[in-house]
């Protein structure tokens, strides 16, 4: 069956899509495994260089990247058949950012539309996608994305670039191994967006970095930025994934770890992330994060700290233990010099004697949380849920709790 890909232009199901669609949710729900390998199947097949040059193939490996395509389509889904849940603007605001860091355009879009709706043919049968089921669901699809392709053009105009065009070759100025085995690089791009201005950034935003593997893909991944906005400087900091539990090493971070020096030259995007920035003055904050998730809020404690904030910031952190804790000396200092800080760490083999040093996971219930504060929280899947919840336990409001997910996970949050 052909389905012909004519984008609507109100934000908004008609009565008979949206009665189907309610019909056809849970049928399409409990196939989405089967549709998504198939779509990915077909569109690797047609076009194998989006896998070799764009998507991650370690999420593509361990399924992620379907489980995050299949949830986030049906979550769009349920908010049309039913406006009064929740819209879900914070899960596409996440992926047009990360979009923009990856440089997806419009024409990419009507690629993933063909070969999804032939997956959903071939999944479900063509007995059950009639034309009308068919014509329900591409309005579904045109509706997410339009939305999503108008947004990233916004980003990428405010970016200063065209669309697209967000790479640029960068200088590796300065690199620097920490003990727990992560790499902070300094980049200096070559080339800058727009008229020449330098690249700016907010606390807490990402980068995209490409490398050429030993295969010939060049591979993309996505990491935050740790330096202070106003030093002008590119920082991140990546964390070598070793092979565990059988998931693969981390391709990117494992060539970078062993390759990549000063003097080299690397793709780095201008930034992106829709973190919200937290105000130098105002109420208290928290910080929560676990492992490699503690870069965004290093990002966001250097931001404080240049601002000369005295704010109450509650710092909590956890890890392996303090050998494996990233970028712990720099988290003290910064503690250190803002007055309304505090910090708790947490070390699942066990406590160090510390002050302030905990063993096992994190528990909140062995600190006092500020009723009023802005939460902020970064860390693996199941971290961000396990804390989630104790949060809600202890009366948080999820306005008041913003996240950030280093896998394509979005909808978790």
């Amino acid at each position: 069956m052909t389905v012909t890909a004519a984008r609507p232009s109100a934000r908004e199901l008609e009565p008979h899509h949206a009665e189907i669609i309610a019909a056809t949710l849970p049928l399409v729900g409990a196939h989405i495994d089967a549709i998504t390998a198939e779509f990915y199947r077909r569109m690797f097949e047609a076009h194998p260089e989006l896998l070799r040059n764009l998507f991650n193939r370690g999420n593509q490996a361990q399924g992620a990247q379907q489980r995050a395509l299949a949830a986030s389509i049906a979550t769009y889904a349920t908010h049309l058949i039913d406006p009064a849940l929740p819209h879900p603007d914070e899960l596409l605001s996440r992926i047009g950012h990360k979009h923009a860091s990856l440089g997806v355009t419009a024409d990419q879009y009507p690629i993933v539309h063909t070969h999804l709706f032939a997956a959903i043919v071939a999944v479900l049968g063509e007995e059950t996608v009639t034309a009308e089921v068919a014509a329900a669901w591409d309005r579904v699809y045109w509706l997410m994305a339009d939305t999503l392709i108008e947004l990233e053009h916004d980003l990428y105009a405010q970016a200063g670039v065209g669309d697209g065009d967000v790479y640029r070759r960068a200088r590796v100025i300065a690199r620097v191994d920490d003990p727990s085995g992560a790499v902070l690089l300094t980049v200096q791009p070559t080339v800058q967006p727009g008229d020449g201005r330098p690249v700016t950034f907010a606390a807490g935003q990402y980068v995209s970095v490409g490398v050429t593997l030993p295969d010939g893909a060049r591979q993309l991944r996505q990491y935050s930025l740790v330096s202070p906005p106003e030093s002008g400087e590119l920082t991140f900091v990546v964390k070598p994934v070793a092979a565990a539990g059988g998931c693969p090493a981390g391709e990117v971070s494992g060539w970078i770890g062993t390759h990549l020096r000063v003097g080299d030259l690397v793709d780095v995007t201008v930034p992106f992330g829709d973190l919200p920035v937290p105000a130098t003055a105002g109420g208290p904050l928290v910080l929560i994060s676990a492992g490699i998730g503690i870069t965004p809020m290093v990002g966001l404690l250097e931001h404080l700290v240049a601002g000369g904030s005295e704010r109450e910031v509650r710092v909590l952190h956890a890890d392996r233990d303090e050998v494996t804790h990233p970028l712990r000396e720099r988290q003290r200092e910064l503690v250190s010099r803002l007055p309304g800080a505090s910090l708790d760490l947490w070390y699942e083999e066990g406590a160090t004697g510390e002050p302030g040093v905990h063993g096992g996971l994190v528990d909140l219930e062995q600190i006092e949380l500020p009723t009023d504060a802005e939460v902020y929280l970064c860390g693996g899947n199941g971290f961000v849920q396990a804390v989630r919840d104790q949060l809600r336990g202890r009366g948080v409001p999820a306005g008041r709790m913003h996240c950030e997910l280093f896998s394509p996970n979005d909808w978790l949050v």
